[in-house]
């Protein structure tokens, strides 16, 4: 190591920088956030850092720099632009055995500013010895990413119970199996939920469960005592990690995970928190080989995928599964592609978890519709061309076609179809025929988010031959309405990955190219468009015709 890595206690304790710009103020506010009594010398000093050190613990002194404004400080830091008096405060601080910081010069530097990852009272600091702060920095963005905020205030509540778990475990050993149990179960889960209360009352219940085995320990070898023989080998006692009569198995938990679209970048902190420490994973055949590589490496993970007509396990003995592994006092996480209350049954699973007495949380992930949309650059709302986007699945339970065709006729709205692909003559055909108009614009979004992303625009009345000729793979799904022109200006994924787009539209001249300023369709105004709005929600509301869809307005 060319550093030792140490933490400095400066609460209270005198901090002298010399300087008074935009690198003080930086490292001023570092360290007020530890607490320190902060003296900034300098003969002109920040606004900045005047209303940041307003605090009367705080010193500022408008005056060049002498030495003997040094006495008393814990720490020195020279964060000047003069390069002269750079050198003589290291110099004066170095005679004086006070540990110095030039600022962005390494070699007149005794310590050194990591990039610090704060979970107080958690703290990770990160250097590279001066050679790549910016790559520390990155390193700093992905631990930031890895360790949730909840850390913080679980070591908090650690530290209010440790002298009475000291006083009730006597063993160093027990203290740190105690520990281990409690920030790996039940009380880690609760305090990153936001149950700080439960988690306290958890930890108390765990701590004085312990303490009561303890007690029935010493006792059973009060009693096993004079029933051993000089001949015994062996010891009858029990203890506190092999109990003579074991609790039963307490119940897990079930984590139902959104996974996204299949980009790992996608996942949301949470979600990766508990692929991390799940024991088993049940994932589904739209989970990306990515995603499910980030799950902890010696989780046993087990395939329940559906495609159409191949399910690997059906819902109910997938709802079975969940329940018996969380019974078995597993951590499982359910990962389901895109959102898992976006036609991916989450609702049905966590009704069974619910009926069987099973904890359950849920992670909402990125549903398929706004990653391909976004993706693609296909806005599913966009005030002057649609105030409402609709998702459709393209089969209803049981394998039932959806073919409530005249609901789709609403010009001004958007219409993503999940599950459409196979049936895409079906439903092309079926809107032609319930009054929309051919030449209406639809794509086809494949593998959204991934870098094997494919997009095929065209109308309700060529997207099946286009289809026939390029053959995009499922997954995919289907989005319809005038906001699919925008996709020609708006795309950006595949450019970036030097990916062909099948566009086939050419919209050189289309009128939605100018926004506004344009030419808009005839009856296209404001007071049209709220009255559309308003008529469809009424109709909705007045259907009764068993779709199985999501409106936003």
């Amino acid at each position: 190591m060319n550093t030792f890595p140490l933490f400095f206690k400066l609460e209270d304790r005198k901090v002298l920088i010399v300087g008074g710009g935009d690198v003080a103020l930086r490292k001023a506010d570092l360290l007020s956030r530890a607490g320190a009594c902060i003296t900034v010398l300098a003969p002109s000093i920040s606004a900045e850092i005047q209303a940041l050190l307003s605090d009367s613990k705080h010193q500022l002194i408008y005056d060049n720099y002498n030495k003997t404004y040094m006495t008393g400080a814990r720490v020195i830091i020279a964060a000047t632009d003069d390069e002269i008096l750079n050198h003589q405060v290291h110099a004066d601080a170095s005679e004086l055995n006070i540990p110095v910081n030039v600022v962005d010069t390494p070699p007149l530097c005794d310590f050194i500013f990591p990039a610090i990852v704060d979970r107080n009272p958690i703290v990770i600091g990160i250097s590279s010895n001066g050679k790549a702060p910016v790559l520390a920095r990155l390193l700093r963005a992905r631990l930031e990413t890895l360790i949730p905020q909840g850390y913080g205030k679980l070591a908090k509540l650690a530290g209010d119970f440790r002298t009475e778990v000291k006083s009730k475990i006597p063993t160093l050993t027990g203290r740190r199996q105690f520990w281990e149990r409690a920030f790996e179960g039940k009380v880690s889960e609760l305090m990153f939920a936001g149950n700080e209360s439960q988690a306290a009352a958890q930890l108390q219940a765990d701590l004085d469960e312990t303490a009561a085995k303890i007690e029935l320990d010493k006792t059973s070898r009060a009693d096993t005592q004079p029933l051993q023989t000089e001949s015994s080998s062996v010891s009858t006692t029990a203890t506190i990690d092999q109990p003579q009569h074991p609790a039963a198995t307490p119940v897990g938990e079930v984590y139902i995970v959104g996974a996204g679209p299949g980009d790992p970048e996608l996942l949301t902190f949470k979600a990766l928190r508990l692929m991390q420490q799940a024991d088993i994973v049940y994932y589904d055949a739209l989970v990306s080989p990515q995603v499910l590589d980030l799950c902890r490496r010696d989780a046993d993970k087990v395939f329940v995928g559906k495609k159409r007509s191949n399910h690997a396990v059906a819902q109910l003995g997938i709802n079975e599964l969940l329940v018996n592994s969380a019974k078995e006092g597993r951590r499982v996480v359910r990962l389901k592609g895109g959102d898992p209350f976006i036609f991916g049954r989450g609702g049905e699973e966590i009704e069974s978890l619910r009926a069987h007495g099973v904890p359950y949380q849920v992670v909402p992930g990125i549903t398929a519709a706004n990653a391909a949309a976004s993706y693609v650059g296909i806005p599913l709302t966009h005030r002057d061309h649609s105030q409402s986007v609709r998702f459709v699945t393209g089969f209803l339970k049981a394998g039932a076609p959806n073919s409530n065709f005249k609901s789709f006729l609403n010009t001004d709205e958007t219409v993503v179809f999940y599950m459409g692909l196979h049936s895409l003559a079906r439903l092309t055909e079926g809107l032609i025929d319930a009054g929309r108009r051919a030449d209406t614009p639809i794509a086809i979004i494949s593998n959204a988010s991934m870098p094997n992303q494919q997009v095929l625009t065209g109308t309700l009345a060529n997207i099946v031959e286009l289809q026939e000729q390029n053959q995009l793979p499922t997954p995919a799904l289907l989005i319809m309405g005038d906001v699919v022109a925008l996709h020609h200006d708006l795309a950006w994924y595949n450019l970036q990955n030097k990916q062909h787009n099948r566009n086939t539209r050419d919209t050189a001249n289309n009128w939605l190219r100018g926004g506004t300023a344009a030419t808009p369709k005839e009856g296209h105004t404001d007071a049209n468009q709220q009255a559309h709005a308003l008529s469809m929600v009424a109709n909705l509301a007045a259907a009764d015709n068993g779709l199985e869809q999501l409106v936003i307005n």
